[in-house]
């Protein structure tokens, strides 16, 4: 009789000892979310979305098994320790790609608002060359109030550049610099059926 009081306390503290030894790695899972924290900081959400997307959904899957895990009377979390790992290295990764394209995105930026720049000239040459006939006065007036539409589109951009935000500096551009360069096939095919040299 003792023997299988014994043997019953002994299982049963057995099954707690086992339960006891799943800890939830809390330290492990901070240090990853400080690691995506940093990411973010490194604005990988904005140059690198697909990768900070990965990023994300990887964390939320580790998340996922620790709470499975959490329910069970005997819980392993060594799947999600190396998982933690893994998401952590990818987020540390991402960050350190993010700096080389800021750097392809600011060059793209520079040399679109260069190129605005010329395209805006050119327009604001060719304007006073325009025909003016009967309704002549009104579309050069509607060219001129959409060539300062795109110039305070550039000004904008120009503004964002200097500020750092390179990728809505590129947006703002790429958007103005479609309107100057259809403002420029506009005026061009006026001048042309004019007879006007430009």
């Amino acid at each position: 009789m003792k023997n299988k009081v014994f043997m019953g306390f002994a299982t049963i503290m057995m099954v707690v000892i086992l339960a006891g030894c799943g800890k939830v790695p809390q330290a492990q899972i901070d240090a990853t979310n400080a690691a995506i924290e940093a990411a973010k900081a490194a604005e990988v959400n904005v140059y690198l979305p697909d990768e900070f997307a990965k990023v994300q959904d990887a964390m939320n899957a580790v998340l996922a098994d620790v709470e499975t895990q959490k329910s069970k009377l005997f819980k392993k979390f060594g799947d999600a320790k190396l998982k933690l790992d893994e998401v952590t290295n990818m987020a540390n990764q991402a960050a350190a790609a993010v700096a080389a394209k800021k750097e392809e995105v600011k060059k793209e930026a520079q040399t679109l608002l260069t190129d605005i720049k010329t395209v805006i000239e050119e327009n604001t040459k060719l304007v006073p060359r325009l025909p003016r006939g009967k309704e002549g006065a009104q579309v050069i007036e509607q060219i001129k109030a959409d060539l300062s539409g795109v110039e305070s589109a550039v000004a904008e951009a120009q503004g964002l550049f200097d500020k750092g935000a390179f990728l809505d500096a590129v947006n703002k551009v790429k958007s103005a610099k479609a309107k100057a360069d259809g403002l420029n096939s506009e005026i061009k095919e006026a001048l042309t059926k004019a007879r006007i040299r430009f």
